[in-house]
């Protein structure tokens, strides 16, 4: 997969992800400006690359932050985000039996609430379906719902990757203010040159 990340005031940053989940393989290659930063968990382990060098510099490895921790919460972000819903078969998910009916930004959806068994995840998410087609078309998560903190995500379009249609747009907001954060973008691989 390829993607394009917008953010207000910064350069887009384009990653390209190779995942063979049964292989247990994640690669993450990540264009920062001149440099290209590679982050590879295979089968458990980690490996760094800058430019294609293993040889790091201490002040890229802070600048860049790279990281295996950041590598493993890559693979972890990456492979939740866009292996929704079918992530939610995963165990130590609690899906609450009651579907809700919720209007969000003026539309109606059938909601899902679903919370995580405490060595799985802390946070609150709920994901909404468009009653006519059953699309999941935003989903939002809590770290605290009483605050109103964390963030929610508008999905919109579709492409096709590996014959797997998924939603090609990405836009992140905040749910305390409706403040804009980003949009990640699916792209085709050739379009990141």
């Amino acid at each position: 997969m390829a993607i394009i990340m917008t953010t207000p005031d910064n350069v887009p940053r384009r990653t390209h992800l190779d995942l063979n989940l049964s292989a247990s393989y994640f690669k993450s290659s990540v264009r920062k400006g001149n440099h290209t930063v590679d982050y590879i968990i295979d089968k458990g382990n980690c490996k760094l690359l800058l430019n294609n060098s293993p040889d790091i510099a201490d002040h890229y490895r802070d600048s860049l932050q790279i990281t295996c921790n950041r590598a493993n919460r890559m693979k972890d972000y990456y492979t939740y985000l866009y292996g929704l819903p079918m992530k939610l078969k995963d165990p130590g998910t609690q899906i609450d039996p009651k579907v809700r009916k919720k209007s969000f930004k003026g539309k109606e959806y059938l909601v899902l609430k679903v919370t995580y068994d405490e060595k799985v995840g802390s946070d609150t998410w709920y994901f909404y379906f468009d009653p006519s087609n059953y699309n999941m078309e935003v989903y939002q998560f809590y770290h605290d719902e009483s605050k109103n903190d964390g963030e929610y995500i508008l999905l919109s379009e579709e492409i096709t990757v590996n014959d797997i249609k998924m939603p090609k747009i990405r836009a992140w907001y905040y749910n305390k203010d409706d403040k804009y954060l980003g949009t990640d973008d699916l792209v085709k691989a050739n379009t990141l040159n």
